[in-house]
């Protein structure tokens, strides 16, 4: 690898001395143009308001019992809410920077270039500064202590109204849960005192009710079926004719055992039989002969009130059972009433101790015992620009007049393809025969160093004349408008007697 050929600076030195009229026009062109442009940009003078935001001690100790904003959220919304529209525009108004009643556009436009000239920083959460930079420092300081005083009276306004605004709130949803509460109390006791009687009885007492007259019921309806089965036997038992019927009966299932039909004693028992049905079948209605009147009467009455014992077990089973089933029902309906009243109690008295909260929180409000908005150092009269800074920009042309010279030489020196020195030539290939030294003649050389000397002493005078305007420019940096210095310090006394 071959070594990289050396930086001949020699090359660039001999392109400076070569062309030292058109180095130093350039460069003195660029210079001026930068003099020009600072004292062409227009003068901004930059002030600044330092707020902080201060937590009263009541905060504290009013802890969990009051609602208030946070700092943090505060801080949070503090850039948006300096930058809002609607609070430039008051402070607009009130300095009158619309005097000449701008279109809707213009407007727009100055307050987008309020907003490009003015800026919001916060420091350890609690401070915060609003600087503002504008041609004229007059209207510097008063844009920011207006925007400072309006930004915390609408802070603190706001808040009031809207402590005021949720007392209010609360006041109202207190009445209409109250009036809720009161209806669902109303409803659940009406409730209770139609249906308190099925409410309060126990389902199981209530079955095993059910289940002893189901027993009872039975037991009357074996009774009943008992004395009902017995009553044609004891008619039966009674009544002559019946047993005489029953013996021939008898008698003739005997007969036709032993005998035919058509034997006498068959045919004449047969005979007996028949008239003795006639004679049954020929008898009065309700006659029984031979059985006892009194103990018919009395199986009669018994079973007449047996029937009325079940009649009357029947429909204490059947309003018992519709009863039990009516209990969870009504039970399920005083659960979901009670559950209602209780909600609404509880929403209510939730309410009632927000309210009494915000009450003592829009009594603070009131009184400013939140967070306080302090201004700590109130905007004051610029008395020296912030911009442009000519010193800079002066120093910054004199470093682009020679660097731009510089370049703009040896980028011609690059485009000229002309052969310059023997090496050049060499290095084409062009066989070199002579070489033929360049003829000095005493008299140009004399005008030559003349024109030189003369265009030193010139870039000399003028380049002074540009450190001479850079130094002037350094100390006006560096010296106080005593009227406007005068002017801070009155005010500052006038905001310390305040």
């Amino acid at each position: 690898m071959s070594p990289s050929p050396e930086f001949d600076y020699k090359k660039y030195v001999n392109l400076v001395k070569k062309r030292k009229l058109p180095f130093a026009l350039i460069s003195f062109v660029i210079m001026t143009g930068f003099v020009v442009m600072s004292y062409l940009l227009p003068k901004k003078y930059e002030a600044k308001s330092t707020v902080f935001i201060e937590k009263n001690v009541i905060s504290d100790l009013v802890k969990g019992i009051v609602v208030s904003p946070s700092m943090e959220d505060t801080i949070k919304v503090l850039n948006y809410a300096l930058t809002s529209r609607t609070l430039l525009v008051k402070v607009i108004d009130e300095l009158d920077l619309n005097v000449k009643n701008k279109s809707d556009r213009e407007l727009e436009g100055l307050i987008a270039s309020i907003q490009k000239n003015m800026a919001v920083t916060t420091k350890d959460k609690n401070i915060f500064f609003i600087t503002y930079k504008s041609e004229n420092p007059r209207i510097a300081r008063d844009f920011v202590n207006t925007l400072v005083r309006r930004y915390i009276e609408g802070n603190v306004s706001s808040k009031r109204e809207e402590s005021y605004g949720a007392t209010k709130f609360l006041s109202e949803q207190i009445d209409t849960f109250r009036e809720k509460f009161e209806k669902t109390e109303v409803e659940a006791n009406n409730y209770k005192r139609d249906k308190g009687g099925i409410i309060a009885i126990n389902e199981g007492k209530l079955f095993e009710e059910i289940n002893t007259a189901q027993q009872k019921l039975y037991d009357l309806q074996l009774r009943r079926r008992h004395l009902e089965g017995l009553q044609p036997v004891t008619r039966k038992a009674g009544d002559p004719m019946q047993s005489r019927l029953i013996a021939l009966q008898k008698r003739l299932d005997e007969l036709r055992v032993e005998f035919t039909e058509n034997y006498p004693e068959v045919i004449k028992v047969k005979t007996d039989i028949e008239t003795i049905r006639e004679q049954i079948k020929g008898r009065p209605a309700g006659e029984i002969l031979g059985s006892d009147p009194q103990d018919m009467e009395k199986a009669e009455a018994e079973i007449g009130a047996i029937r009325v014992s079940e009649e009357g077990l029947k429909r204490y089973i059947s309003s018992n059972q519709a009863m039990l089933r009516t209990i969870p029902s009504a039970k399920a309906g005083l659960e979901k009433l009670e559950l209602e009243k209780n909600n609404q109690k509880n929403i209510y008295d939730q309410l009632v101790a927000r309210h009494g909260q915000s009450e003592v929180s829009k009594q603070m409000e009131v009184q400013d015992k939140t967070t306080t908005f302090r201004v700590v150092d109130p905007a004051i009269l610029p008395i020296k620009p912030v911009s442009p800074n000519r010193v800079m920009i002066i120093l910054l042309g004199i470093l682009a007049g020679v660097a731009g010279s510089f370049g703009i030489l040896f980028l011609l020196d690059q485009l000229d393809r002309s052969v310059k020195s023997l090496d050049e030539l060499k290095s084409l290939g062009v066989p070199v025969l002579a070489v033929i030294p360049k003829m000095q003649n005493p008299v140009e050389i004399a005008a030559t160093r003349k024109k030189e000397l003369r265009l030193y002493v010139i870039s000399a005078a003028y380049f002074s004349l540009i450190l001479g305007v850079l130094a002037l420019e350094a100390g006006k940096s560096l010296s106080i408008d005593p009227h406007l210095l005068k002017q801070n310090i009155v005010e500052l006394k006038n905001q310390l007697i305040k």
